[in-house]
């Protein structure tokens, strides 16, 4: 039976429940779900336990750190507003305890109402792996269709990238975080491949792990691509400027000198496993090859030259 009341522990369900036309059964969200605008105004149903809005990369590692040290967690469940939505499905995700609720949140859950309903955990690692998400939530809430439909326009825009003739292939490094460096893993090394660029340090589908400037330097990329988890392309370029403009050892980097370092708006189009990485490719094109992609229309502000 399909669900009539749904609530969502993870920002790219919440956009796709909405691409999917079926934003009048989420009855619950969490404080990352901005997007669509709409999103705003549901009841969220998970808080987290700091405020990392006006923190620095480096603040915001440390208190996870110490949150981890101390076994506590990074979420937080809103009990009232979780009984009041009274959900027949919540949607959860696997991939990343840092990221998204996770387990410990699920079981909450589970454990605060009276009706249990199903839960449906994503675990996506690539892009392969998000196109199949947008399946399986689609036939879970009975959109099959409308899923089939969207997996297939999300494909032909991955082969108009992917099927240009790239006459070479510059090397790209990706840095999911400032301070200290973490590689972009996950889905981000596939999305570089398909965007014709040469994909460094991190392995597609494997979690984002700690670099030294030392990795950086034996990588010798030509361009540096800047994409902290949950970061715009301003907190990104502010914050790089911050840690990084007095750094002898990233200024002698080859990608800095040559003006080949890139800001993007991470918390849009790369930290999440949504539909809108998708767009991320097409931002990812516009960097490596702007030539080649000077007529590919991306939204405003998805990256700059920092």
């Amino acid at each position: 039976m399909d669900a009539k009341r749904i609530v969502s522990f993870l920002p790219s369900a919440t956009e796709l429940l909405y691409e999917l036309g079926a934003e009048d059964r989420l009855v619950g969200v969490t404080h990352e779900c901005f997007y669509p605008e709409q999103a705003r105004t549901k009841p969220r149903v998970i808080n987290s336990v700091f405020d990392a809005e006006k923190m620095t990369s480096l603040q915001i590692d440390q208190k996870i750190s110490a949150l981890a040290r101390e076994g506590k967690d990074v979420f937080v469940v809103q009990e009232e507003n979780l009984k009041k939505a009274n959900p027949d499905l919540i949607i959860a995700q696997g991939t990343c305890a840092v990221c998204s609720a996770y387990t410990n949140e699920v079981n909450t859950a589970l454990n605060i109402l009276d009706k249990k309903p199903d839960v449906e955990v994503l675990d996506p690692h690539t892009i392969d792996d998000i196109l199949s998400s947008v399946s399986i939530v689609a036939k879970r809430i009975g959109k099959e269709s409308e899923g089939q439909k969207l997996v297939e326009s999300l494909k032909k825009r991955i082969d108009f990238v992917k099927n240009k003739n790239f006459k070479m292939r510059p090397k790209v490094l990706c840095i999911e975080w400032v301070e200290p460096f973490f590689t972009s893993g996950h889905w981000i090394p596939q999305m570089v491949e398909i965007a014709g660029g040469i994909n460094l340090v991190s392995t597609v589908g494997q979690h984002s792990q700690r670099m030294t400037i030392n990795e950086v330097e034996k990588a010798n990329p030509d361009i540096i691509i800047m994409m902290p988890c949950g970061f715009d392309t301003k907190r990104t370029a502010n914050e790089c400027a911050m840690v990084l403009q007095n750094d002898q050892r990233w200024q002698s980097l080859w990608a800095v000198k040559s003006n080949k370092v890139f800001a993007v708006d991470a918390n849009s189009y790369f930290s999440k496993p949504s539909i809108r990485t998708i767009t991320g490719i097409e931002i990812l094109a516009k960097i490596i090859h702007p030539e080649e992609f000077a007529a590919l229309l991306i939204p405003d502000d998805a990256f700059r030259q920092i």
